[in-house]
């Protein structure tokens, strides 16, 4: 690739990026914002599915998928998933998935 402004812009912005999320405290954050997320789009999955009874398959079939995938990239023993943001982020985000389709599934009763 050749070494264009954009190219040089673009990696210096990542690599301030990555330095600036060395801070435990700004990598906190991220993973809360990831875990608050998460529970987000739990909800909606769980509001959005209700409302078309015939998407409640399809969804938990997506969430299982999406949930098995996660797991086997931050579980497998050679991956670096563990150590890197991303693979937190990933990680605590699937985590606040899961946590958000149970509490709405407490709040039904089912």
């Amino acid at each position: 690739m050749q070494n264009t402004r954009l190219n040089t812009l673009v990696s210096g912005l990542g690599q301030q990026l990555k330095q600036e999320l060395r801070n435990p405290w700004r990598r906190i954050s991220v993973l809360v914002i990831a875990l608050l997320f998460g529970i987000y789009i739990g909800v909606s999955f769980a509001a959005i599915a209700g409302q078309l009874a015939y998407l409640d398959i399809t969804v938990a079939a997506l969430v299982l998928l999406f949930t098995e995938v996660v797991n086997w990239i931050f579980h497998r023993n050679r991956g670096n998933a563990r150590k890197a943001l991303w693979g937190e982020a990933l990680n605590t985000f699937k985590l606040g998935l899961t946590y958000g389709l149970f509490v709405i599934a407490f709040m039904l009763g089912s």
